[in-house]
């Protein structure tokens, strides 16, 4: 198992201090390294295409404000804290679940826009994606907040790397259910907050729906709805849905993190076991904890 964290900052701060016609493909070739994270997309997606559609910095304003939030990642050595951490939580993987699979992977760390409104507010000036095995990606405004969860936001991407690496669990796009993916989310929050704690291990986005008792039981009316076009609203919320184009079903920002936390942590209480040996637990397992909700 290998951990290649993509030495972004220099080329970051290259492309944002180059001329302004020459950033996009200043941006293309330092994002190629990590293109494989597209993979399961028709076609070939253009690398500042997607760069720009997940809120990262941009290329025609705002060049102080990014190279402000460089600064602070690198001050944070946030590089070097993503590497140790991935390394000490796969020991953890390892050894609560002897033989799993654990593919190498490549990981890509970007500053994020610093005046987009949605992904400040809305997402909390944090995107992150470790579902395509063998491709972490932590899109990170450098606030006081992100910057103390970055640990526990690598590894929360590394569980579902290592969960859907194969050998492991399937993700088949043709049938996996909106359960699969909530359940994914609450085995991986719970396993970084195995590591970092109740404050810091929690996805941002789903805290504040936690509470919401009638958005978490919406959530669980979809837990067997298929096609992945429908999956942001019923995870992300109808505020994501509408941002991408999905079709709202009446849940709030994170509800789907929160329904995740709240199933895993009723089915890690009837069982006793802990977070890291549930990496590759079914779903449906998870689900069947729903009685003491």
């Amino acid at each position: 198992m290998t951990f290649t964290v993509l030495n972004t900052g220099p080329a970051m701060r290259e492309i944002l201090q180059a001329a302004e016609p020459d950033r996009a493909e200043l941006l293309r070739r330092a994002l190629e390294p990590a293109a494989g994270m597209y993979s399961y997309f028709p076609g070939k997606p253009d690398l500042v295409h997607m760069h720009t559609m997940g809120s990262g910095f941009p290329l025609d304003r705002d060049i102080d404000l990014s190279l402000e939030g460089l600064r602070r990642l690198e001050e944070a050595r946030a590089w070097e804290r993503i590497g140790e951490a991935l390394r000490e939580a796969t020991k953890v993987l390892e050894r609560a679940n002897p033989g799993v699979q654990v593919p190498d992977a490549t990981v890509l760390l970007v500053v994020g826009d610093p005046t987009n409104e949605f992904f400040q507010t809305t997402s909390l000036g944090m995107n992150a994606n470790g579902s395509v095995p063998g491709y972490i990606y932590l899109n990170v405004w450098p606030s006081l907040e992100n910057l103390a969860r970055l640990e526990a936001t690598a590894v929360h991407e590394l569980h579902h790397n290592v969960r859907y690496a194969p050998g492991n669990v399937v993700w088949d796009p043709a049938t996996v259910t909106v359960g699969e993916y909530v359940v994914s989310e609450g085995l991986a929050d719970a396993f970084a907050r195995e590591l970092y704690g109740e404050e810091h291990g929690r996805t941002r986005i789903g805290v504040a729906a936690l509470d919401d008792d009638e958005a978490i039981g919406r959530v669980l009316t979809g837990l067997d709805v298929t096609g992945m076009q429908n999956f942001t609203a019923w995870v992300l919320g109808d505020a994501h849905a509408k941002r991408f184009g999905g079709e709202p079903v009446g849940l709030p920002t994170g509800a789907g993190y929160a329904a995740g936390n709240k199933l895993v942590d009723a089915y890690l209480a009837q069982t006793g076991r802990a977070a890291s040996e549930c990496l590759v637990t079914p779903a449906a397992d998870v689900i069947a904890a729903t009685g003491a909700l």
